[in-house]
């Protein structure tokens, strides 16, 4: 019997924490997601949570404070979360900003796309690829 899968969202847009969520119930309902508003306050639950351990992680870039780029680099030095698979989930499509993403450590990139529809396709791809994270 496969583990269930947990989510971390971490983006300070409310709409497109929405169509995640959305998405996710459409996908499927079981799949249970946290959202952080920011990656000061995902830090501060990962450090201060011991227990919570999302199956997967998903990254806004662009947010105030905090933005993407230097919340992977704070993620990746949580011990627990070692073997979790950090996607980032943005606005942006600049290579640029992919290349540096899976150097700091992103196992990949999705961009926000204008359909939920497009939206599940690409979580069902990912958890096919990833299943319940890396063992």
């Amino acid at each position: 019997m496969k583990s269930p899968i947990s989510c971390f969202l971490i983006d300070d847009d409310e709409d497109d924490q929405e169509i995640f969520l959305l998405a996710l119930r459409k996908l499927d309902a079981s799949i249970a997601c946290s959202c952080a508003d920011n990656g000061a306050d995902a830090l501060l639950r990962l450090r201060q949570d011991e227990a919570f351990k999302p199956t997967y992680i998903f990254l806004d870039l662009n947010m105030p404070g905090m933005n993407g780029k230097q919340c992977l680099t704070e993620l990746k030095k949580i011990a627990r979360l070692q073997h979790t698979p950090i996607f980032i989930y943005s606005t942006s499509s600049d290579m640029r900003d992919r290349v540096e993403a899976e150097k700091l450590g992103a196992e990949g990139f999705l961009t926000k796309p204008a359909q939920v529809s497009t939206l599940i396709n690409q979580l069902s791809q990912l958890f096919l690829n990833y299943p319940n994270g890396r063992a």
